[in-house]
C-alpha cells in the first residue's frame, strides 16, 4: 500500500481537490472528518459528475432542475458534497490477498486501509497489487521461507522444498502436525506475488485425529 497518502478534509473546495489530483497524478482523495476518521472517498469520477451538469439553464427554477437532472454532486462545492460515503475500506490487518478480493468484489479503483479505530494509514490501488506481481520468484520464496515456516511455523526451512516459477509456488516436505498443512498453504497465498500454490505438504502426526499417520492430504 502507499502510506504517503493526500487527503482532504470535509469542506476542502473542489478547485482545491482537483489542484491535489493533478499535482500528486493520482485519481482519488480520501476525504477525513474533523477526528481524522474517514468520511469518504472522492475520485475523478465523482469530480466528473460536476462538469456534467455545468450547463446553465436561466429561471427561478434552473438550480432545481440541475440538481434533479444530475443530482447533489453535480451542485456541489466542497468534498463532502461531491464525495463517494460511506468509502469501502479494508483493515490494516488484512492480507494482500483479502485486498485484492475486495477491490475486485465491489469493482474499485483504490481502496484505503484504516486501523480498528477508522483513522486512514494507507491507501491500496490497483496499480499497488498488480506491481506486486513483478516481484522476482526468489523474493518470493525467501518470504515464504522466512516470515511463513520459520517465523510461523517454527520448521527449519531446509527441510522443505520450497519452489516458485512465475510466481505459483510448489511446497513438498513434511511437517510435524496435519493442522499445520492448511496454515503453510494459507498464509504462502497471501504472500505478495504469489498467483497459487500446489500444496504436496505431508505429516507425520495427524493432530486432528489423535494417531501417527505417514501420508500427504489430499
Amino acid at each position: 500500500m502507499t502510506k504517503d497518502v493526500a487527503a482532504v478534509r470535509l469542506h476542502t473546495p473542489y478547485k482545491e481537490i482537483v489542484r491535489i489530483l493533478q499535482e500528486r497524478r493520482i485519481s482519488a482523495l480520501p476525504v477525513l472528518d474533523d477526528d481524522g476518521r474517514l468520511a469518504g472517498l472522492v475520485s475523478e469520477a465523482d469530480l466528473l459528475d460536476k462538469t456534467s451538469g455545468e450547463e446553465r439553464p436561466t429561471g427561478p427554477l434552473s438550480g432545481l432542475r440541475r440538481r434533479s437532472r444530475h443530482g447533489p454532486k453535480a451542485t456541489g462545492l466542497t468534498a463532502d458534497a461531491v464525495m463517494t460515503a460511506p468509502a469501502i475500506t479494508v483493515n490494516a490487518t488484512a492480507s494482500v490477498a483479502a485486498a485484492a478480493r475486495i477491490m475486485a468484489r465491489r469493482a474499485v479503483k483504490h481502496l484505503p486501509v484504516v486501523d480498528d479505530q477508522g483513522r486512514l494509514v494507507g491507501i491500496v490501488s490497483r496499480r499497488d497489487l498488480l506491481r506486486l506481481y513483478l516481484r522476482s520468484d526468489e523474493e518470493i520464496r525467501e518470504e515464504i521461507q522466512r516470515d511463513v515456516f520459520m517465523r510461523v511455523l517454527w520448521a527449519d526451512p531446509e527441510n522443505f522444498d520450497i519452489e516458485v516459477h512465475d510466481g505459483v509456488v510448489t511446497l513438498t516436505g513434511m511437517l510435524e502436525q496435519r493442522s499445520a498443512i492448511p496454515v503453510a498453504e494459507r498464509l504462502s497465498r497471501s504472500v505478495g506475488g504469489v498467483v497459487d500454490v500446489d500444496n504436496r505438504l505431508t505429516y507425520r502426526f495427524d493432530d486432528t485425529e489423535g494417531r501417527p499417520a505417514f501420508r500427504s492430504v489430499e
